[in-house]
């Protein structure tokens, strides 16, 4: 069994210079040897309608949902608004959990976040574990990392430049392969 693992990044915010997507951008320049991580784009995908979802998936869902299918795991960033996630992160998740084959069950994940309050977005990272939950998904519980005050542990371009931060982002991202190889054996 190959130990290359191809990461998908799903990131909160839709905003271009988003924190989180920096930090997406961090994971990635930090991950072990073997880690890649493909970026998933959520900006397309319409509101979520029932009666939308019978004539079939829109392209932009279809996508995402063949892009968490060839993930060997899937890593969120995740922004809170409102002590939650956002509503575009929860409307990409309801579209790509539908049936048939809801390709999130099984799935090895873990997540970010990085906010403007000096918690670092817990009780967003707490609701999106509840939601990843009820789909089958396998949680890497610890190390958590939260990433407060922002705007003072990243540069003007983006860089991750805290070196706490980098380290916990680093031994996260060390953690999640050992978790992704153990699921492997699972499976």
């Amino acid at each position: 069994m190959s130990t290359a693992i191809r990461l998908l990044g799903i990131c909160g915010s839709l905003r271009a210079k988003s924190y989180n997507r920096y930090a997406l951008n961090a994971a990635s320049e930090l991950m072990p040897e073997g880690m890649t991580m493909e970026m998933a784009s959520i900006g397309d995908i319409p509101l979520f309608n029932q009666d939308l979802c019978d004539q079939g998936m829109p392209p932009a869902v279809s996508t995402l949902r063949a892009q968490i299918a060839r993930a060997d795991g899937i890593y969120f960033a995740t922004p809170e608004y409102n002590y939650s996630v956002t509503g575009v992160l929860k409307n990409a998740i309801d579209w790509a959990s539908r049936p048939p084959e809801q390709p999130f069950q099984n799935k090895p994940v873990a997540m970010v976040s990085a906010t403007v309050g000096l918690k670092g977005g817990v009780s967003g990272q707490y609701d999106l574990r509840k939601i990843l939950a009820q789909l089958g998904v396998h949680l890497l519980v610890r190390p958590e990392v939260f990433i407060g005050n922002e705007a003072s542990k990243f540069d003007a371009s983006g860089k991750l430049t805290d070196e706490a931060a980098r380290k916990f982002l680093g031994d996260q991202m060390l953690a999640f392969r050992d978790w992704i190889l153990r699921v492997r054996k699972l499976g």
